[in-house]
């Protein structure tokens, strides 16, 4: 937090703010953009949240989220404008600009003040201000850390507190990653204390499935999963026609890799989905096997230890192909892995 002098000097008047996180967003990312968000407002500031996609139907109940602007081609000299006349902007969980598709570069040539918050690996050099820690279970954690600096913890209410949880409960698994501090573990006491309702944000994450989203885990899991126990590894590949079949929304693979995961034995887990334009890679493993160094090498991508990202131009088929290629290179450090 040495940055938060200058923070606490920048947002002392009343300012243009933009908010932005990474593309297709999860419940970290926007539930601390709108945490966030709403706080920056009861500080007198104009904020606007921009995300470079859309997001899952179920986080549509945070505080904030009727007003947050999803960039399209349609919009895209508005958000220009936006960013231009932006005299801070916030970057939340993402560590690249590449993370924001078309809108990195408006962000990487705008005027105004970049504030970085994320606590994903090897962040890009890009802000002026950084409240990067790898070490944080979530953005939402390192957002309410930075509100409390500022001296203004007396701020949070339920509306920014049940954002934040959303963040956290969510980027910890529901508190079962590592990554589940004794902060994370205070923090979640002083939200209860402000009357944040635990079990109704987790009813509304994970228990709104549609009967379709429900019918096409069914399917992956009987029909598409595929386990190599030689390595500790499985994946689930997904054809663009299939998530046509089932009708297939932001948001309803999310998750599927964590199944993968949790057989018994398995130690590193992928999903691969044709997305049309490119092929998506989701990446999670257990124990001492970098998913991250796996990504950045290979899949364009990155993120944690045990849970990263990746991407391929390549068609789906060849990116199976490769994946599965890639394992055997990796059988030492798969089976010396902890398994569960």
């Amino acid at each position: 937090m040495h940055d938060i002098l200058a923070l606490k000097e920048l947002l002392r008047e009343p300012k243009e703010v933009m908010i932005t996180t990474h593309h297709k967003p999860d419940a970290d990312a926007l539930g601390s953009s709108l945490g966030l968000a709403g706080y920056l407002k009861k500080k007198g500031h104009r904020v606007t949240v921009i995300t470079p996609s859309d997001y899952p139907a179920f986080l549509a109940w945070m505080e904030g989220n009727d007003d947050v602007l999803v960039y399209s081609e349609k919009n895209d000299a508005l958000v220009q404008r936006i960013i231009a006349e932006s005299q801070v902007i916030f970057c939340l969980d993402f560590s690249t600009l590449a993370r924001i598709n078309e809108m990195g570069p408006y962000i990487r040539e705008a005027k105004g003040t970049k504030v970085l918050i994320d606590h994903h690996l090897e962040p890009e050099a890009f802000a002026d201000l950084n409240f990067s820690n790898t070490s944080a279970a979530a953005t939402a954690e390192l957002v309410y850390d930075v509100i409390k600096a500022m001296g203004d913890g007396d701020m949070i209410d339920t509306s920014i507190g049940e954002c934040l949880y959303a963040g956290i409960m969510t980027d910890t698994g529901s508190f079962r990653h590592p990554s589940t501090s004794k902060n994370v573990h205070l923090i979640i006491a002083d939200l209860l204390q402000i009357g944040v309702n635990t079990s109704n944000i987790h009813r509304l994450i994970y228990d709104s499935s549609t009967e379709l989203r429900l019918r096409f885990l069914g399917y992956a899991l009987k029909d598409k999963l595929v386990v190599l126990h030689d390595y500790k590894t499985a994946y689930i590949a997904i054809t663009a026609d299939e998530l046509k079949a089932y009708d297939s929304k932001t948001g309803d693979t999310e998750g599927l890799v964590n199944f993968a995961l949790s057989i018994e034995g398995i130690v590193f887990a992928a999903v691969i989905i044709d997305r049309g334009q490119a092929v998506k890679i989701s990446f999670r493993s257990v124990g001492n096997f970098s998913v991250n160094d796996f990504a950045r090498k290979h899949f364009n991508g990155g993120g944690h230890r045990n849970a990263a990202g990746g991407m391929s131009l390549e068609p789906l088929d060849a990116t199976v192909a490769k994946f599965e290629s890639l394992i055997p290179l990796y059988k030492d450090q798969l089976l010396s892995s902890t398994s569960k």
